[in-house]
């Protein structure tokens, strides 16, 4: 598929078919998040990849992540491993990874959703405690991902002049 064509046609899918997404689909879609920007290069992320039905049962308990499917990805970030005067840019790198996996979800002809966590607090707890992360660990999203059960709709182009300011 061109950018172009993917870009346009990336839609938020919400209901799965019961099939696998492939160890060769995982290691694109984790190759393209990690493809991302990183500010200076600290590359703060961590993916933590759910293909457990227990642990995905447990998450779909956390706020809007209420999709079956057969895969999530929960998109973090390592505090170890953030920029020391900007601290906060580990939300950016993080999300900049998030559309990544999006985009090449889109790519393979995947359906995926992003479901956000950070910051809300108690949705920061359940991820923790439901992953046993680290204390230096911080969720950022859920990505629910998997075959889509039916047909994922066609592209679309939400550009809005009214957005634009020229200067």
């Amino acid at each position: 598929m061109e950018l172009k064509d993917v870009l346009l046609k990336r839609r938020s899918v919400r209901s799965f078919a019961n099939q696998a997404v492939t160890d060769a689909e995982i290691d694109y879609l984790l190759h393209a998040a990690m493809s991302g920007p990183s500010a200076m290069n600290f590359r703060p992320w961590e993916f933590y990849v759910i293909r457990d039905p227990a642990k995905i049962a447990e998450l779909n308990k956390v706020g809007y992540a209420k999709y079956k499917s057969p895969l999530m990805i929960v998109v973090a970030g390592n505090s170890l491993r953030f920029v020391p005067f900007a601290s906060q840019l580990w939300i950016e790198d993080t999300s900049a990874a998030t559309e990544n996996i999006l985009l090449a979800a889109t790519d393979l002809g995947l359906g995926a959703v992003w479901c956000g966590v950070f910051p809300i607090k108690h949705e920061i707890k359940q991820v923790s405690k439901i992953l046993e992360l680290p204390k230096h660990i911080f969720p950022l999203n859920i990505v629910i991902i998997g075959h889509s059960e039916g047909e994922i709709p066609g592209p679309r182009d939400q550009y809005n002049e009214k957005f634009v300011h020229k200067i």
